[in-house]
């Protein structure tokens, strides 16, 4: 009876092992994960940021930019659109430098302007050359300022560079943690060995020595990827206390469900796959080599 509670003990503190340990190794995925999320993210949000201005001949009036601002807003690269008046223009000109050119040449100078930032997508230096060129040719269009084409494709290529640094990274984060949850689980199965034989000797099959062994794994995995998310949860309430800022802004509750459902979901699988494995392995040894 001791022996057996000994025994049962051994076998659940066998198993919570294998969930703190899968549940730590999904937690490092998670993080990965979120990075990449919150990277992503922020790259779009650097190129939508992108701001070109259509700058109207002197005679247009309000309504032609107006009428210009709903043609632009109807173009498939357009995210956000909005017309500047030339009163508006004269007051900004007026806060940036201070000087007050209506009452220097006693009219307004400045034109109408429609001002509109790009969407992700058409952030790349071809894609803005074409579509200046598409808004210098409308109607009533004087100019047309975009940023630098050096500078666009420098940040292009510096988010390029860092993106293929953070992949790097994830997959060799994620090879280790493939071959530290499968040699936690291997370990687990390792402690059963004996059982196993024995379940051989009185003629268990392989299929019915096999699948307690799988369940209770899989089972282990689905824990500890329920705890992992629950971590990173946390991680997410609690940063804005840490002092690092509100991640809810970077990366969305809805991502981090998606990224808790495949910790779920990654946890059952590498650890089922790996409880196959290492069952099958042991299944085929002889008594002797069970002590090797």
């Amino acid at each position: 009876m001791k022996q057996q509670k000994e025994a049962r003990i051994s076998y659940w503190a066998a198993h919570l092992t294998t969930v703190v340990s899968v549940a730590l190794v999904l937690v490092i995925i998670g993080v990965i994960a979120l990075i990449s999320l919150g990277a992503a993210s922020e790259t779009r949000r650097l190129k939508e940021k992108i701001e070109l201005s259509a700058v109207l001949a002197d005679s247009a009036s309000d309504s032609q930019a107006d009428s210009l601002s709903r043609i632009i807003a109807s173009r498939p690269y357009a995210r956000s659109v909005s017309a500047i008046t030339k009163d508006a223009a004269m007051a900004q000109w007026k806060k940036d430098t201070g000087e007050d050119l209506q009452e220097l040449f006693g009219v307004n100078p400045l034109s109408p302007e429609v001002s509109f930032t790009v969407k992700a997508e058409y952030a790349s230096e071809s894609q803005l050359k074409a579509i200046k060129a598409e808004v210098a040719a409308m109607n009533g269009v004087q100019a047309v300022d975009a940023p630098d084409a050096e500078m666009v494709e420098s940040m292009n290529a510096n988010i390029e560079r860092a993106a293929c640094i953070l992949g790097v990274i994830a997959v060799a984060l994620l090879v280790i943690s493939f071959v530290l949850i499968n040699n936690t689980v291997h370990l687990t199965v390792y402690s059963r060995r004996f059982t196993i034989h024995t379940m051989q000797l009185v003629g268990a099959t392989n299929g019915f020595i096999r699948r307690p062994i799988v369940g209770n794994n899989l089972l282990s995995g689905v824990i500890a990827g329920v705890v992992a998310s629950a971590l990173l949860a946390l991680a997410m309430v609690f940063a804005p206390q840490a002092g690092f800022g509100d991640l809810e802004k970077i990366v969305p509750w809805w991502q981090l469900g998606i990224v808790a459902a495949g910790l779920i979901v990654a946890g059952a699988l590498i650890c089922t796959v790996s409880s196959v494995a290492a069952a099958n392995r042991y299944l085929r040894k002889d008594y002797d080599d069970l002590f090797k």
